[in-house]
């Protein structure tokens, strides 16, 4: 327990997907690329694609509805919204349009950023608000449309993306802190290896005084950089928080990554000498959601009844700023 004596306990998850699907044999009519080729390097077969009409406001409130009847809790009971994502549908944040959608009207709400690493990262806020005492029960959410801002034409990153959202309900325990560690990072220097960059375009004023015009590039990525990256730093930061949980990787049940490439979840698995079947991959189905991806893989395995009471479970996040992070919970309902 924390020196508050007040710990956190997941309660409930959800996870949404739109319906419209993109195959690898689809996607090689529109790029230079094939079936074989995409499975080969990332293990993506197929990936769920936002229709125009399609919100992440929407597609996020599902997930959440979903978790809030898994905890059995009434959205009007919900302290704090936090919404992890990249691609929300207005600049200003779109926290405060879930919280409508759900009938969450007590609630506190705002968007974090940190990219693919953002659940993790508002993970650890949930925590620490609901150990200060200041929330009982927050709704965190990560949920991204990266199909929005994906390059089509670029076919070593468009075969990567799909769209997707996933939400926990975190609740404030007396008797026990589910969450065993948390460790986090940031490194601004490989900022330029995975972009969704701001460009503007210069407006004429009067009297010679000009503005800028915003838009955003497509995504761009560096592909090598990143998965260098994630083999170095991923199974460090986990090793990190096994140690401040005192546990080792043979004690960990469940190892979900984010979902970003195959080769990427094997490496890290390989390194810390952790079983095969305990590492979690739906990548086959949805590919790199990122916020997403780690509720989704989550709620996933805990409804097909995979993940059981008193399971450990380790998470890690990794991606754009460079950030990562890994944090650890003991599951039980």
């Amino acid at each position: 327990m924390t020196q508050s004596g007040v710990g956190i306990k997941i309660i409930g998850c959800g996870s949404a997907t739109p319906s419209q699907v993109l195959t690898n044999e689809q996607l090689s009519q529109i790029v230079d690329t094939s079936d074989e080729w995409i499975k080969t390097r990332t293990g993506i077969s197929r990936r769920h694609l936002a229709l125009a009409d399609e919100s992440l406001s929407e597609l996020a409130a599902k997930a959440a509805a979903s978790a809030l009847e898994m905890a059995q809790l009434n959205p009007q009971a919900i302290d704090l919204i936090i919404l992890a994502t990249s691609t929300a549908d207005d600049l200003f944040g779109s926290a405060n349009k879930i919280q409508h959608l759900i009938g969450a009207n007590q609630a506190v709400a705002f968007d974090l950023t940190a990219a693919c690493s953002g659940f993790v990262f508002g993970l650890s806020v949930a925590a620490s608000f609901i150990r200060s005492g200041t929330y009982q029960n927050i709704l965190l959410i990560g949920a991204d449309l990266l199909s929005r801002w994906v390059d089509w034409s670029d076919r070593t990153s468009c075969v990567l993306f799909g769209d997707g959202a996933g939400a926990v309900v975190c609740q404030a325990n007396q008797t026990e802190d589910h969450l065993l560690a948390c460790e986090l990072y940031s490194d601004g220097r490989q900022n330029g290896s995975l972009n969704l960059a701001y460009q503007s375009e210069s407006q004429p004023m009067v009297d010679n005084l000009q503005v800028a015009r915003g838009g955003y590039q497509p995504l761009t990525m560096n592909g090598k950089e990143i998965y260098r990256f994630a083999v170095a730093k991923v199974p460090e930061v986990i090793e990190k928080a096994l140690f401040k949980a005192n546990l080792q990787a043979p004690q960990v049940d469940w190892l979900i990554l984010h979902q970003a490439n195959q080769r990427i979840l094997d490496a890290v698995a390989e390194r810390l000498q952790i079983s095969p079947e305990k590492v979690i991959s739906n990548l086959a189905e949805y590919g790199n959601t990122s916020a997403a991806s780690i509720p989704l893989a989550l709620d996933e395995t805990i409804r097909q009844g995979k993940i059981k009471c008193g399971d450990i479970i380790v998470l890690s996040g990794f991606g754009a700023g460079l950030t990562w992070g890994a944090a650890i919970f003991r599951w039980g309902i």
